[in-house]
């Protein structure tokens, strides 16, 4: 539930804090006094889209804060699940200066995505044009998925997923069947590649120990060269003079006992000297060079590199191919089994997802039976007599990833008459009292504490009027409303009703909101009830309002 909205230096309001109370909460006040000002600023906390010349003075900051309580246990786990950390409220705030804005949740900084996801769960905004989407009938059974959502979600979300695969095996299917064409040239190709990786008879690893080869041969010359070098300079008079060393140092052994162990040292040093010249001597030999050998291996360097570049870039790719190759060519040699398997396959996906869609039909009938009364109900509660309402459906030729089914909201407003889409039927007054009908009714489904009414009031007086109000005097018994009315009738149904005024202080218009009391209500009904002078007459009347307000709420308690 919304408790408090703090607004500082946005349009025309220089800084204000609005408590809210549970019940239905009243904004009225003179057109252009800055009601709009109050839902724009909410809907900055809420998330959304910051508009330009947005702040009064450019030179401060901006700013709008909405606490909200926390009621249930469902809101403390949709809190959780998002990493938010709270206690008992949830503070979304918005901080806006003259080139950016800033978001934060109990003090947080986070994206003004999130203010949008977390808002919804708060709070729902029924603006002047809503009604308007009474005219689309995709967003009927947007509403009829909403009230149902216990059930409806869960199915949806499996029609979803069985439509994914369908579509995929649809196009898997229609592209076989393209490729069917040609057929015969794509068998000829996919032979040449699988012969022509076969006759290399590629083994994994072997690229890098040719390469290491071919380097070495490439360069035997120079490598049998420096090994000479080595072992004539090894050779020539080392081996010699560490034998003469040898022979110097057992001379005198017989002196020092630690000279035993230079001597075990040099003769290992002789050992590994005699070693490196005979095994480098051998290795000299071998390493005569042999053209037809190199040719050879250069031609298998080029082929595995040529390979590589084909179906690469490694051997193990090279024989990736290979096997997705010969898995290609079997579908085309037996293509007509192919063709056939891929066709039970599209049909048992289709037929299982028609199934769940028909499920899925049946369940939202089955809610379209338990809402449609209740719009009646609440219809009839707005002034609507011998109102017929239904709900149309209609089966789609194909099924989607909503379902099979279109369907659309049918009315009758008068007796007699046949019932028609309402678009071809309302107007706009009727368009805004039906989608309060709708929106009560699906109220008690969600879990929002608090609901907003823009001046959904347009094109209704008169006992339309008072029917509205009591409409929205019980609906707040179970929510939280927010109004902005012109009506005295719902204004007078109030529990708790503030005033928007716009006055000139100094050189600037500011717009201030307050609370009111009993006697200044009594004032602004009668200027909403007379619109210009306001007469003792008047005054009785908007007494009168006031007195059958409390007694209408005292009766639906």
């Amino acid at each position: 539930m919304l408790v408090y909205l703090h607004v500082k230096n946005l349009a025309l309001i220089d800084e204000e804090e609005i408590l809210f109370a549970p019940g239905l909460n009243i904004l009225s006040g003179e057109t252009g006094a800055g009601k709009s000002i109050i839902l724009g600023a909410l809907s900055l906390a809420l998330g959304g889209n910051v508009p330009k010349e947005i702040l009064r003075d450019e030179t401060k900051d901006g700013l709008v804060e909405a606490t909200f309580t926390i009621t249930d246990d469902e809101e403390r786990k949709l809190l959780t699940d998002m990493d938010i950390s709270f206690d008992d409220e949830v503070i979304l705030s918005r901080k806006i200066t003259e080139n950016r804005s800033t978001a934060k949740i109990n003090g947080e900084m986070v994206p003004a995505d999130k203010l949008k996801t977390v808002g919804k769960y708060f709070i729902d905004i029924y603006g002047q044009s809503e009604h308007q989407t009474l005219s689309d009938k995709r967003k009927h059974l947007m509403m009829l998925d909403e009230y149902g959502s216990s059930e409806i979600a869960s199915i949806k979300e499996e029609v979803g997923k069985l439509y994914t695969e369908y579509s995929k095996l649809s196009k898997e299917y229609e592209e076989a069947r393209e490729g069917s064409k040609n057929r015969d040239r794509d068998i000829e190709f996919l032979r040449f590649e699988i012969d022509e990786i076969e006759k290399a008879n590629v083994k994994l690893g072997e690229d890098d120990e040719i390469e290491e080869e071919y380097n070495r041969m490439s360069n035997a010359e120079k490598i049998v060269i420096s090994c000479n070098e080595a072992y004539n300079n090894v050779g020539s008079g080392v081996i010699d003079g560490v034998e003469r060393a040898i022979r110097s140092l057992r001379s005198i052994e017989q002196y020092d006992e630690r000279l035993s162990q230079y001597i075990s040292m040099i003769e290992d040093a002789d050992s590994i000297l005699s070693d490196f010249n005979r095994d480098i001597s051998s290795y000299i030999t071998e390493m005569e060079f042999d053209d037809a050998a190199f040719n050879e291996l250069e031609t298998r360097l080029n082929l595995l590199n040529t390979l590589k570049q084909k179906y690469g870039p490694t051997l193990e790719d090279v024989l990736d191919t290979l096997e997705t190759n010969k898995k290609k060519l079997e579908q085309l040699e037996d293509y007509d089994c192919y063709l056939e398997k891929l066709k039970e396959e599209l049909i048992n996906a289709e037929d299982s997802l028609i199934t769940e869609c028909d499920k899925l039909t049946e369940v939202r009938k089955k809610y379209s039976y338990d809402l449609l009364p209740k719009v009646r109900k609440s219809l009839e509660s707005l002034n609507f007599l011998d109102v017929e309402f239904d709900m149309y459906f209609t089966r789609l030729e194909k099924p989607t990833a909503n379902g099979i089914d279109e369907a659309e909201f049918i009315i009758s407003t008068n007796p007699g008459e046949p019932m028609k889409p309402l678009k071809n039927i309302a107007s706009g007054g009727e368009m805004s009292r039906i989608m309060l009908a709708l929106k009560t009714v699906l109220a008690t489904a969600d879990l929002i504490d608090t609901m907003i009414f823009d001046e959904i009031d347009a094109g209704i007086s008169g006992r339309t009027a008072q029917a509205l109000s009591e409409e929205l005097s019980v609906v707040a018994k179970g929510k939280q409303v927010i109004c902005i009315t012109h009506l005295p009738q719902v204004a007078a149904m109030a529990d708790k009703h503030f005033l928007i005024e716009k006055n000139v202080v100094g050189t600037k218009t500011i717009s201030s909101i307050n609370e009111m009391s009993e006697d200044s209500r009594v004032e602004e009904l009668s200027r909403m009830l007379s619109g210009s002078e306001v007469t003792d007459a008047v005054r009785t009347n908007a007494k009168e309002l006031l007195l059958y307000a409390k007694e209408y709420k005292l009766k639906v308690i």
